[in-house]
């Protein structure tokens, strides 16, 4: 059945293995309660932790990345994520500046305008994606992560500093940040719906207030999580032309999930709904 709403996918440099999750087991543990879904305001950044800050050169684009202490922050070992509690947040994942090469290269080849566009990154960290939106003029950008310590600590400090000092200030973004699990995170975020719409809808279905750009990078890693973040993404994804652009790893070794995983997850909802239509 066709659509206007789309998936893009783009693989991680040289698609390496893993990125430090192997030590996870595929059958993945019974997770603790996720922490209740907040609003961060950009107040409330956070004095407390060291934040330093260094560039970023992505093929001619210099961005800002920030620096902070895992432990500092969340007083956990420098580990890449620590299930239910802590998902990689602070860590710099090398999809997240594949992906801002790679809405560069559509933008450069006519395939893609932020201007006036209503944007949401999940599982942002570092934001470097919802933040080159910011640079090209998107209406608003909405960044939601798992941790709100890792919104306080690191994704506003790093909004900031790329904003103050590159943004026009005749197209400043409105910009807000959202804490919590993807399971429950509708529930805060503005322009997001009660229930699902499924991405075969047809446009009858459509709303105006929803996000017209879903932005991710190495948020598929975990297939327990993908059908709450599937979930998420019909909630939010304006109908029938949103687009949302992924980016990650074919696999990921140890835990299961990736883009191959996923969008044969995604084939399967599609395959359900139009034979029980």
């Amino acid at each position: 059945m066709a659509t206007n709403t789309s998936f893009q996918l783009f693989s991680s440099s040289k698609d390496k293995p893993s990125l430090g999750l192997g030590f996870l087991e595929s059958s993945e543990p019974q997770l603790p309660p996720p922490p209740p879904s907040v609003e961060v305001l950009s107040s409330e950044v956070s004095s407390s932790v060291k934040y330093t800050v260094e560039p970023v050169y992505l093929d001619g684009l210099t961005l800002l990345k920030g620096r902070v202490s895992t432990k500092e922050v969340l007083g956990l070992p420098n580990s890449d994520l620590v299930p239910g509690i802590y998902e990689g947040g602070l860590k710099l994942w090398e999809g997240s500046l594949d992906l801002v090469k790679a809405l560069r290269s559509e933008i450069q080849n006519g395939c893609l305008s932020f201007e006036g566009k209503r944007v949401l990154e999940l599982g942002c960290g570092h934001g470097l994606p919802g933040i080159f939106a910011c640079l090209e003029s998107a209406a608003e950008v909405h960044f939601q992560d798992f941790n709100a310590e890792v919104l306080q600590c690191l994704t506003i400090p790093n909004v900031n500093a790329n904003l103050l000092e590159k943004a026009k200030p005749e197209t400043v973004s409105e910009v807000r940040f959202f804490a919590g699990d993807w399971g429950e995170i509708h529930q805060l975020l503005p322009l997001a719906r009660e229930s699902e719409i499924n991405l075969t809808s047809s446009s009858e279905h459509g709303q105006a207030s929803a996000y017209d750009v879903i932005l991710m990078a190495e948020t598929i890693y975990s297939i327990s999580a993908q059908r709450n973040l599937y979930g998420l993404i019909k909630k939010c994804m304006n109908q029938p032309n949103g687009v949302v652009y992924l980016a990650g790893k074919k696999h990921y070794f140890g835990v299961g999930g990736g883009t191959r995983q996923f969008l044969s997850m995604l084939e399967k909802e599609v395959h359900n709904t139009v034979v029980k239509a």
